[in-house]
């Protein structure tokens, strides 16, 4: 079992924010804020997500998981909140959350006639992989903040600490009930393609609207950030790859990232409720 603890994120999202808030860079600001916008109805997805899977448990996994699950819930819901503050903004500088609607839709249209938790719990699970393999990449490489306001450097590592933290429960809940292989593997291969596409929408839209998609400069940072030698497409697919082990675990990913960041900054995110 995971201890997952609770925490307040102490940073003023009230006080209206750059345009381009990541050091100028309007690809990596664009980026960002697309995967914010998904944020808060996905969190949402999440949490309903495991309810459903911790009550479709056996009372002797029910009672060994309970408090894990009520931690990954309250960090969740906590990245919801926090994030949709952070869209208000977006929002007041007329970017259009496109992204949001098509999760609702799909939730709507996909998820809602299954019962099966499995089924929940395997999306979810595959979702979490992505967030993690993105919280990894970008502890170990600060440069994708560099010059980033302070309040918003610190509201994506605080994010990224507490997805690595719990990257493993939503897998563990889809093991528990029983989840084939061959239908984690399924549902992350759609998972994927949804999540990239979705990414890449949602991004050239803000670009779009932002009037910086054709500047020769915005597209040589979005191939420094995705295809450099430190890109994410470069150092991220032998992690998406991992996934599709048989043997795989989502802590067998490294996640001290994480725990220094949330080590060294304890007085910026303390603990609304410790661990049971």
């Amino acid at each position: 079992m995971t201890e997952l603890t609770v925490r307040r994120l102490q940073v003023d999202l009230e006080t209206p924010i750059q345009r381009h808030w990541c050091g100028g860079d309007a690809f990596r600001t664009a980026l960002f804020n697309a995967l914010s916008m998904s944020f808060p109805v996905g969190e949402q997805l999440f949490i309903d997500s495991v309810k459903k899977s911790l009550a479709a448990l056996p009372a002797a996994q029910r009672e060994a998981m309970a408090a894990e699950v009520q931690g990954f819930i309250g960090q969740e819901a906590t990245h919801r909140r926090v994030h949709e503050r952070f869209n208000a903004q977006l929002a007041a500088q007329g970017l259009i959350n496109h992204w949001e609607r098509r999760i609702l839709a799909r939730r709507q249209r996909l998820m809602e006639p299954v019962a099966d938790a499995r089924a929940w719990a395997g999306v979810t699970a595959a979702t979490e992989h992505w967030t993690a393999i993105f919280a990894h990449h970008l502890l170990a490489h600060p440069w994708l903040l560099e010059g980033a306001e302070p309040r918003l450097a610190t509201l994506w590592q605080w994010h990224s600490a507490e997805e690595l933290e719990h990257r493993s429960t939503a897998f563990d809940l889809y093991r528990a009930l029983g989840g084939s292989e061959l239908w984690r593997k399924r549902l992350f291969r759609i998972v994927s393609f949804n999540f990239v596409s979705d990414t890449a929408r949602q991004t050239v839209n803000n670009l779009w609207h932002d009037g910086t998609l054709f500047k020769p400069g915005t597209w040589a940072s979005a191939w420094r950030t995705l295809f450099g030698r430190d890109g994410f497409v470069r150092r991220g697919f032998g992690p998406w790859r991992a996934y599709l082990r048989a043997d795989f675990h989502p802590l067998q990913g490294d996640g001290t990232g994480g725990e220094r960041w949330l080590a060294a900054n304890g007085s910026i995110v303390p603990p609304v409720r410790q661990p049971a």
